[in-house]
């Protein structure tokens, strides 16, 4: 599949170049559309960045061929949406697109709101919940191994053969049993391993103890009460909601998570989910060492750049929001989400992008 993606992706960067047709669409303004859904619009100007330069990001951004990928670019400030610019296709202001992993950070908040209602604790394990279809080897699994990706279970996102998240699509009609069947390859709480299969058992979990879905849950403790209703989330064939991806929303939308944790839990003065969460969530656990990422470490299902300071959402493809609580900033990027390997927008690539946006901020 990976192959086959690449060879697609070749074709249509070989066909835009035969064809001299833009894989961008020429920049011509940042200036947000007020689509009245919750987010005040300002000018930068207003809100401390200088627009000439901003101007200058978004011409680059929409110019740079290494940039093929992305297809927007939005900056907020204070609370307040100041520029937006889409690269591919206007639509993709309020059409939901695949966000990827960025399901794990919205996963993350839904577990620690399952911690303020008393629901689950991060000292809890597996057989404290799923007692029916936990296997004796994975008992002492805690809920802070899978948030910390540090379960020991032998699940494998990478590869052509043998990628569990891949057969997990494709076979079970036991999505969890799947997932809780396969090997350990290490006690529990002493390998950082980055997977899908931990995540989709905090999903199960989220299910078990309030009794929906992980989805329709969501909307009453979270989506509905931030203003997002554009958003959909995918569950396996036995009704579990997707727990490391699934999720496809526009921009906007994903802003909206990144300002719930940029302001500590708290949207239009009520508190969605604990500041004590906020800090614990996205607090570094996993050191650049296991990451094997410089200065990139990882919380609770959240990404920590410890050189930069900031707090991040990170998916396939290339969609990224970075969140700088000193400066009360993000910069959201969406990208294609189904390129592959060194297709993909890299992490580099849209910090390079944060940076120079972020220089301009005063």
């Amino acid at each position: 599949m990976k192959k086959l993606i690449a060879v697609l992706v070749v074709s249509l960067l070989f066909y835009a170049c035969l064809t001299d047709d833009p894989l961008k669409i020429p920049f011509q303004s940042y200036i947000p559309v007020n689509l009245s859904d919750g987010w005040n619009i300002t000018s930068p100007y207003e809100e401390g960045i200088d627009g000439e330069a901003l101007k200058d990001v978004y011409r680059y951004v929409h110019n740079e061929d290494s940039f093929w990928q992305i297809r927007s670019l939005l900056v907020f400030r204070n609370n307040n949406l100041v520029a937006e610019s889409y690269m591919k296709d206007y639509n993709d202001r309020t059409s939901p697109g695949a966000v990827w992993s960025c399901t794990k950070q919205v996963v993350g908040i839904l577990a620690g709101i399952a911690v303020d209602q008393g629901l689950l604790s991060t000292t809890d394990t597996i057989a404290d919940h799923l007692p029916n279809v936990s296997p004796p080897d994975k008992n002492q699994i805690t809920i802070d191994n899978l948030l910390s990706m540090r379960s020991g279970i032998d699940y494998e996102n990478g590869g052509i053969s043998g990628n569990s998240t891949t057969l997990l699509r494709q076979k079970p009609s036991n999505s969890l049993e799947y997932v809780l069947d396969l090997g350990m390859e290490a006690s529990p709480g002493t390998l950082y391993r980055y997977k899908d299969g931990d995540p989709h058992i905090i999903s199960a979990i989220l299910q078990e103890r309030t009794g929906r879905t992980t989805r329709d849950w969501a909307w009453d403790v979270l989506f509905n009460k931030i203003g997002i209703n554009r958003l959909q989330w995918h569950t396996y064939k036995d009704g579990i909601t997707m727990g490391g991806f699934g999720i496809l929303t526009t921009p906007r939308e994903l802003a909206k998570i990144g300002q719930l944790v940029l302001n500590d839990g708290m949207w239009n003065g009520g508190q969605i989910v604990s500041s004590a969460w906020i800090t614990e969530m996205t607090s570094s656990k996993i050191f650049d060492s296991e990451t094997h990422e410089n200065k990139i470490t990882f919380g609770y299902f959240w990404w920590k750049d410890t050189g930069r300071d900031i707090s991040l959402m990170r998916g396939h493809g290339g969609q990224f929001v970075f969140i700088n609580k000193a400066k009360n900033l993000i910069v959201v990027i969406t990208s294609e989400p189904n390129t592959q390997d060194d297709f993909q927008l890299s992490l580099n690539q849209g910090l390079s992008i944060y940076d120079r946006i972020n220089s301009i901020t005063h």
